[in-house]
């Protein structure tokens, strides 16, 4: 327990559905290795958290050990309203989603790999660990700066849902973000290292397009049955065909076929994903309009030949073929801001399971 007195400059940076995030200054000396910045999370009506605090000790057994998961230094209580505070690494770059909304057009295809590498080495270490994070989206990335160097590393944080696998919640109350909450959720099972691998697939999605998912819908009962119906969002045209598998794998309706996160993890670093890795384009494969006459003729000449050495007459019947072919597009900020609310904060649910 950290004594209350140690922290000051309390500054408030953010507010989710379970409490509000300070950044702060811990005065303890002792501790040279922990930055004196530090992250606070206020549990707003949390007297009585008791479980959360044992889950939090168990995990705080290994947890520090990881490179890709923040660092959480200890509990300690507000001594006037009694509501439990964590004391955590400050993330001075940032989340992810905020990242995407200032750099997204700089952002190379190296560096969205890179970025989903991070993620997948922390709920690598979470999942090998035998617990579920339940919480996964983009607000929840964070960066990190590292120690000896100007570059950044991205961290995952706010355990405030985790859970050990085998431990199933003695509640029927969900939170989430509703477009990363895997469909199977909605419809009562538990959630599980593969809901966790629903949510980084949409992480991935974010990636693509540098927008929340679902961000013109309103997040309501309706959207909830669209996607326990398997709508997904739109991907984008520019997305590689390999990256796009993958993806497409970890939001497989059928939670037992979505691939584990040390295949997702192994297949990144291989780094066959990004462009180079696509299709390659045949040299004689034209794009540009031209004359066609003389190929059709040609076509025409060698099946005609070709029809010869056929008994049997071969019927080809070209059948039109309808796509439904739209650009994925990113929301402009006032449309984002328009008068239909999208929530992105963990939230519960409330309906029967």
């Amino acid at each position: 327990m950290i004594e209350y007195s140690e922290t000051e400059d309390f500054e408030r940076i953010a507010e989710g559905g379970f409490g509000i995030i300070y950044k702060a200054t811990w005065n303890n000396k002792s501790l040279e290795s922990y930055s004196s910045i530090v992250a606070v999370k206020k549990f707003l009506n949390s007297q009585d958290i008791k479980d959360f605090i044992n889950e939090l000790k168990s995990f705080d057994q290994y947890h520090n050990r990881y490179e890709h998961i923040i660092k959480y230094y200890g509990i300690t209580q507000d001594p006037e309203t009694r509501d439990h505070m964590i004391i955590m690494q400050y993330a001075d770059g940032g989340d992810l989603h905020n990242y995407l909304q200032k750099c997204f057009k700089d952002i190379t295809w190296n560096d969205k790999l890179a970025i989903i590498l991070e993620i997948s080495r922390g709920i690598d270490c979470i999942h090998e660990e035998n617990y579920i994070h339940r919480d996964l989206h983009s607000g929840n990335i964070l960066s990190v700066k590292n120690e000896h160097s100007t570059s950044y590393k991205w961290h995952i944080g706010d355990f405030g849902l985790s859970r050990p696998a085998n431990i199933t919640s003695s509640n029927n109350k969900i939170y989430g973000v509703i477009p990363y909450v895997a469909p199977e959720i909605f419809v009562g099972k538990a959630f599980s290292k593969e809901s966790d691998i629903y949510s980084m697939g949409m992480i991935m999605w974010e990636l693509t397009s540098g927008c929340k998912p679902f961000a013109d819908s309103e997040h309501n009962a309706d959207l909830i049955l669209k996607i326990v119906d398997g709508k997904q969002p739109e991907i984008t045209n520019d997305t590689p065909e390999c990256y796009v598998n993958l993806m497409k794998k970890c939001w497989d309706s059928d939670s037992s076929k979505r691939p584990h996160i040390k295949e997702i993890r192994k297949t990144i670093e291989k780094r066959k994903l990004g462009p180079e890795y696509a299709v390659k384009t045949h040299s004689g494969a034209i794009y540009t309009s031209r004359l066609l006459n003389s190929l059709i003729s040609s076509s025409s000449s060698i099946s005609s030949s070709s029809s010869t050495s056929f008994n049997t007459k071969q019927e080809y019947i070209s059948k039109e073929l309808a796509f439904d072919i739209n650009d994925a597009k990113c929301s402009s900020s006032s449309e984002l801001n328009s008068p239909t609310k999208q929530e992105y904060i963990s939230k519960e649910f409330e309906f029967n399971i």
